[in-house]
């Protein structure tokens, strides 16, 4: 039977300052020699502030202060280091001494084996002759994929950084590199000063190029990583990003500066600014920012592929039945053919929206107002660039806006509804020779809404739900000389059919008497899937002119709208036409979502008809495919391309490799882009990345599996 003892001679006598500390022991048997040894043999555990031994055997030398271990050993300290040894001589409280043939295990991550391993103070841990790896090594192939051997490593455990002499890197026992001293933190250290692993990235434009970053800790709530990168044809850069946290939110900021061939004696750059912070009253403030110094840049160094970038700051507060949001946005374009200086370059919006029960008419209404500008850098009133607008247009409007729904219940499952709504819009307009001036803008929409749900569910638990809906719209307004600006791209799908206003901003009203009219259904497995359908159509008294061909709701009656949303375990389908009477498509959307356990593919493909409302020319037909596969539990693929069908090309691909286990994650990746402009070019990029797992925090997610 085994026995526990509790130990108060033996921690008095360890430690005197410390008389009430108290160490307890597990053993098969103990025995006592003389007045000064004890003896525990069999399973022996320790337990003494935080930290726990475990041993075959332990002798307590009580005249010198000693214990004498036999192997194996397992010491897990407060801190949750582990050391493993073979045999050891440690001082009473275990902060000293000598452990042959032992194993430090940090965060359970990195392991260094040595040949001795002496513990100071408490606080040190050298070891000597040294072979550091977080890789697990089998018996069939004891070379583990990466280690760092070093004559000497010291552990700070209250730094909590480790320090390399005379260290050599091996890669599947091959020797790459050789440092005479190295200091990197160890695993538990999730921030400290110095360098990160390289990246190599190689492209067509700027050649092979490689970024060394390195880090700063400027303090617990602040820090700066710099990034040099040296690119072969000519490139040289710096990249700065710095971070800092708050009591109540959190700043980041992002630098670029680089020379290269591309544009011969230019400093090229991006500066970026993004964060939040909360104020009192539940009011957000949130900010993101981005400037560059010319149309290529972000490509060419593979950092974004937006071609119109905005900045914005805004004060917002959501409540259950308020929101309220001020916004002030800055755009800069990047596309050929468009000038900052005729672009809508700065706009403010300002909203405030409650919602509220009314009590003579009952439902639930909302009231708006909503006060919005744009400015832009041209002072001329004409269109000198053919795009329909005055190249200097500013615009400013104020509006109000209302609406109001109320549902009742009738006989037979019958759901009728009135809704309503009002808007009034005052605009001043400058710099436009055309719609200069004040004018003003009313609008007015009402409706009933008759929906007769049908409802079934067999016996298996499979249900279905048929609901045809009519809606009759009367709407009006009156139009003073408002250019449209805010209301170009009108869409119509499952989500507005039943609206009163298909037009996303306020520039453009849809206006006369209509039915909106269509049919949901809807059925539900208890086994995991789901099938939805949707058709419906609007037919008005009048054409009133107002919209595109690539909208679907041009002309008397629109196109018909069809839907349909499959969801199963995996996969997800979502299929979206506009057809007219002849089965002409003014638009198609599809999208295929599949997921498995090892593989997935996401594909999706647009068609839209030429639109010149919509500044487009030419009709757009595009697929684009992403695929992935786990190989197995280490190796992965992927795959992306985007194939623009009307030019019969790739517009971009790519694909990508990584390996991951326990102590190694490699990413290697291929891509290229083909279109191109005055400003681009098309580009092969290629990426390498590798991370050793284990070291600086990095955590271990994959087990690397021993082959018998």
């Amino acid at each position: 039977m085994r026995c526990v003892f509790i130990l108060l001679a033996l921690m008095w006598t360890a430690l005197p300052g410390l008389a009430q500390d108290r160490a307890s022991l597990i053993a098969n048997s103990l025995a006592i020699q003389g007045n000064d040894v004890l003896v525990a043999d069999g399973d022996v555990e320790i337990f003494y502030q935080g930290s726990t031994l475990q041993a075959s055997k332990v002798t307590y030398d009580r005249q010198v202060d000693r214990l004498y271990i036999a192997g194996p050993i397992r010491i897990r300290d407060a801190n949750g280091d582990v050391i493993l040894a073979d045999q050891a001589e440690l001082s009473g409280d275990l902060t000293e001494g000598i452990l042959l043939s032992a194993r430090l295990v940090l965060d359970q991550q990195l392991q260094l084996a040595a040949n001795e391993l002496v513990r100071v103070g408490g606080q040190y841990t050298a070891l000597n002759r040294v072979a550091a790896s977080s890789c697990k090594i089998c018996k069939g192939n004891p070379t583990p994929l990466w280690e760092i051997r070093a004559r000497r490593v010291v552990h700070d455990q209250l730094e909590r950084q480790l320090y390399f002499d005379h260290a050599q890197f091996r890669i599947a026992g091959v020797p790459v590199f050789y440092i005479p001293r190295l200091r990197m933190p160890d695993p538990t250290l999730t921030r400290a000063t110095g360098f990160l692993l390289p990246s190599i990235r190689s492209t067509s434009g700027l050649g092979f190029g490689v970024k060394l970053p390195y880090f700063i800790k400027i303090g617990d709530h602040r820090d700066l990583l710099v990034t040099p990168y040296i690119t072969a044809k000519q490139g040289r850069g710096i990249e700065l990003r710095y971070r800092q946290a708050f009591r109540t939110g959190d700043i980041t900021v992002s630098f670029a500066a680089s020379r290269d061939d591309l544009l011969s004696g230019q400093i090229r750059g991006y500066l970026t600014v993004e964060g939040g912070f909360d104020l009192p009253r539940d009011f957000r403030l949130s900010f993101d920012g981005i400037a560059v110094s010319d149309r290529g840049y972000l490509l060419d160094y593979g950092l974004s592929d937006q071609d119109r970038l905005d900045s914005r700051i805004a004060i917002t507060r959501t409540r259950r039945d308020e929101f309220i949001v001020a916004e002030l946005t800055g755009f800069q374009t990047l596309r050929d053919g468009e000038s900052n200086e005729t672009q809508a370059s700065v706009v403010g919006d300002l909203t405030l929206y409650h919602r509220f029960a009314p009590a003579l008419i009952g439902g639930t209404a909302g009231v708006s107002f909503q006060g919005h500008g744009h400015y832009r850098q041209s002072d001329s009133g004409a269109d000198g660039d053919g795009d329909g607008i005055a190249d200097g247009r500013d615009l400013g409007r104020f509006s109000v806006h209302a609406d109001w729904r109320r549902n009742w219940s009738g006989p037979l499952g019958l759901q009728l509804a009135a809704l309503a709504e009002l808007r009034a819009d005052v605009y001043s307009i400058g710099q436009d020779d055309i719609f200069a001036g004040t004018t003003q803008q009313t609008f007015g929409a009402a409706a009933v809404e008759l929906r007769w749900p049908w409802v079934k569910t067999g016996a298996t638990g499979i249900s279905h739900v048929i609901e045809p809906v009519v809606q009759l719209v009367a709407a009006g307004s009156d139009s003073g000389n408002v250019p449209n600006e805010d209301s170009t791209l009108a869409e119509f799908d499952e989500g507005n059919l039943f609206s009163l206003n298909r037009f996303p901003g306020a520039d453009a009203v849809e206006s006369g008497r209509r039915v909106n009219f269509g049919i949901n259904y809807l059925r539900s497995d208890p086994l995991g899937w789901t099938l939805g359908l949707t058709a419906g159509r609007v037919i008005r008294e009048a054409d009133n002119a107002a919209f595109g061909d690539a909208s679907g709701l041009a002309g008397v009656t629109s196109d018909w709208l069809l839907a349909m949303q499959v969801q199963t375990a995996g996969l997800s389908l979502t299929n979206r036409l506009l057809l007219d009477d002849d089965l002409s498509i003014a638009k198609g959307e599809f999208r295929m979502d599949f997921n498995r356990n090892r593989y997935a593919v996401a594909a999706s493909y647009v068609y839209v008809v030429a639109d010149p409302i919509e500044d487009r020319d030419e009709a757009t037909q595009e697929l684009v495919l992403d695929a992935a596969y786990d190989v197995n539990s280490a190796w992965s693929t992927s795959l992306s391309t985007r194939y623009d069908l009307i030019a019969d090309r790739a517009t971009r691909a790519g694909v990508a490799v990584s390996f991951r286990n326990e102590c190694i994650n490699l990413n290697l990746s291929l891509s290229r882009r083909y279109t191109s402009s005055t400003s681009v070019q098309p580009t092969t990029d290629f990426g390498l990345s590798v991370e050793f797992l284990g070291i600086s925090g990095n955590s271990v997610q994959v087990a690397r599996q021993c082959r018998r």
